[in-house]
């Protein structure tokens, strides 16, 4: 309630957007590390809603993208020994396949998707990135009178939804707030979805499959995504078309269709590989056959994007802060999706708890993730980026540690608890910052793009962390007679991760403060030699 609170007043106590002031407040700290939320920008060209109640629906409704996205992944996860069971399964590499498949067309979709968003109407891919999402979890849940295969195709193509939600979420946010604590908060908001999604989701889907069916999961998630799609079409203003000198071109040549083609091709081939070989082996031809290929083709989509004429991703955009700020959220992210899947996987398997038991053990992490959101909102209008990439990839550190750790015979309120409420300061601060620092570095126009970079190596890192942890748990269960060391094996992994996170961080921080040292230094040489 606090948290709520809180956010409600700078909701309504904010004043207009200023640029005079905002320009004020650069020139007198123009040698200090700048904190995100004052990041130049180009004018938004929409205002925030101008009821507050408008505003909090406008959003809550944009939030759902997030919320949704996330609660889908938590269906894959929990109840997945249920599902498997129904399909006649119970090996964990083809298990993991059912978050896998979801994760890789989430990562790989969304700058596809945001170049869309930028070209046809973010409301417009809004709407119907939520309409593919109900289809797919639609016939996700029929899959139950196939097998096994049909549903990993039908959780893959589920994931096209949210690719297309996400990105466009951003980017509504992203044309709607001028740049100040409004935009950070509404930010920090859709990151504070990210546990609560996930929990509601992984808590609704056991319910279901442990009381009733676990297809009606999948069927509820297909009615609750149609009504979003009506609410969204309602509550969402027009968003006008950015006009740009590349109007004129050709569809296909706009879309970068060549550039984007060979992109998708060699994440998926890649992502597959590392998920594939836990279950079959990286002795098996085909799969380093295919990890090869994928490398070839991403090494073509570089080549093809130096001199496409509207690439998916530009050269400008990768300066300074964004490749640490990237850097730092692929390591974090990585190493997150290893800790959720191997905390249930601990809980489930080795300490024989049911799925609602499990969830009911990690719930914490809903509030816990609430409140580092609304916290990370404020604290980006006054720190620079380096310290909250520092600060979240401590979280994550920590967090894996704990989990790596956890004694079989121990009770729940030992690291356990502490990991399930430590672990979302890692992604409720990595996620805003890095969003909000790509949106306000970049013109309207490429509004989708900010989203999507983010979007996309948080999504792709979860997918291809589990393809990591899976090969270490692979090679060390000895065969598969010692679950346990598998796992914790597969979590030695997510630490190295998070660690390798901190480091970035760490030398981020270091890079920022010398830098600031040395111009505030030449400040004072030339204030010191003028008369």
């Amino acid at each position: 309630m606090m948290a709520s609170s809180s956010v409600t007043h700078h909701l309504e106590s904010e004043v207009p957007y200023d640029e005079s002031k905002l320009n004020h407040e650069q020139d007198a700290n123009e040698n200090e590390p700048q904190p995100l939320a004052r990041a130049e920008t180009s004018q938004s060209n929409i205002g925030p809603p101008e009821s507050l109640w408008h505003e909090i629906i406008f959003i809550t409704i944009v939030c759902m993208a997030q919320f949704m996205t996330q609660a889908a992944l938590g269906m894959g996860i929990v109840p997945a020994h249920i599902i498997g069971a129904s399909f006649g399964t119970t090996d964990p590499g083809e298990l993991s396949w059912f978050p896998a498949a979801y994760s890789l067309t989430v990562g790989t979709f969304i700058l596809v998707s945001g170049r869309m968003g930028d070209m046809w109407g973010h409301r417009l891919m809004f709407v119907a990135g939520f309409l593919w999402f109900a289809l797919w979890s639609l016939l996700a849940g029929f899959s139950v009178y196939s097998n096994r295969i049909f549903f990993d195709c039908c959780r893959a193509f589920q994931g096209i939804g949210p690719a297309m939600l996400l990105p466009n979420a951003v980017a509504i946010f992203g044309r709607t707030y001028p740049p100040g604590l409004r935009k950070a908060m509404a930010f920090s908001l859709f990151g504070a979805t990210a546990p609560g999604g996930y929990i509601v989701g992984a808590a609704f889907s056991s319910i279901f499959a442990q009381l009733v069916w676990w297809p009606w999961g999948y069927w509820v998630l297909a009615i609750v995504c149609v009504a979003f799609a009506g609410l969204g079409y309602i509550i969402i203003p027009f968003l006008p078309h950015s006009k740009s000198e590349d109007d004129h071109l050709p569809v296909m040549v706009r879309l970068d269709v060549l550039g984007a083609t060979a992109g998708v091709i060699g994440l998926v081939l890649i992502n597959f590989a590392w998920n594939q070989a836990p279950l079959v082996g990286w002795s098996n031809p085909y799969v380093y056959v295919l990890l090869i290929i994928g490398f070839l083709f991403l090494f073509a989509f570089a080549f093809v994007e130096r001199s496409a004429k509207c690439p998916l991703l530009p050269r400008s955009i990768f300066t300074g802060d964004l490749a640490w700020v990237l850097s730092c959220i692929a390591a974090g992210w990585s190493s997150m999706g290893i800790i959720v899947y191997y905390f249930y996987q601990f809980m489930l398997v080795i300490k024989g708890d049911t799925p609602l038991l499990a969830t009911a053990k990690f719930s914490g992490a809903a509030i816990s993730g609430a409140i580092a959101s609304v916290t990370t909102g404020i604290l980006l209008g006054y720190l620079p980026p380096s310290v909250i990439m520092f600060c979240s990839m401590s979280a994550y550190t920590v967090g894996l540690c704990l989990v790596a750790t956890l004694p079989v015979d121990q009770i729940y309120w030992g690291q356990a608890f502490f990991a399930s409420l430590i672990t979302p300061w890692g992604m409720d601060m990595s996620f805003p910052s890095g969003t909000l620092l790509l949106s306000n570095a970049m013109p309207r126009k490429h509004q989708g793009l900010a989203a999507s970079l983010v979007s996309t190596t948080v999504n792709y890192s979860i997918s291809i962390g589990l393809g990591f942890a899976g090969t270490v748990e692979s090679h060390v269960n000895d065969g598969g007679a010692n679950t346990l060391k598998g796992y914790r094996g597969a979590l030695y992994m997510g630490v190295g991760l998070a660690a390798g996170g901190l480091v970035i961080s760490s030398c981020y921080m270091l890079v920022n403060w010398l830098k600031y040292r040395k111009e505030k230094g030449e400040k004072e040489k030339e204030q010191g030699a003028s008369p």
